[in-house]
């Protein structure tokens, strides 16, 4: 069955991915040589909250963080740890965030 939602629904909807867009631009701030990928975790989860929204993944069948970060080889939904960040590294970054009912 198709749902269709209201235009304060979408409204509401756009909010959320604006929350997301925000938190991924604004982790450039931390997303550097040396950093682990707790800190990265850190400061999206304050940004998340600081925007009005909540991570949707923490506590979604036990994930224990608000991102997932995988370096490299390492592949989706790994969870942020003390592993620093390397000249060269290549970071994924998976974020959701639930605002007003609505998952994004």
């Amino acid at each position: 069955m198709i749902y269709l939602k209201s235009p304060q629904e979408i409204e509401v909807m756009a909010q959320a991915s604006q929350i997301v867009v925000e938190v991924m631009r604004s982790m450039k701030e931390v997303i550097r040589v040396g950093a682990t990928t707790r800190e990265i975790e850190q400061f999206a989860d304050n940004r998340i909250r600081s925007l009005g929204g909540k991570s949707a993944f923490r506590g979604y069948r036990g994930y224990p963080a608000s991102i997932c970060t995988s370096i490299n080889e390492e592949v989706v939904h790994g969870i942020p740890s003390s592993r620093k960040l390397q000249e060269g590294d290549i970071v994924s970054i998976d974020l959701g965030v639930l605002y007003d009912g609505f998952f994004w």
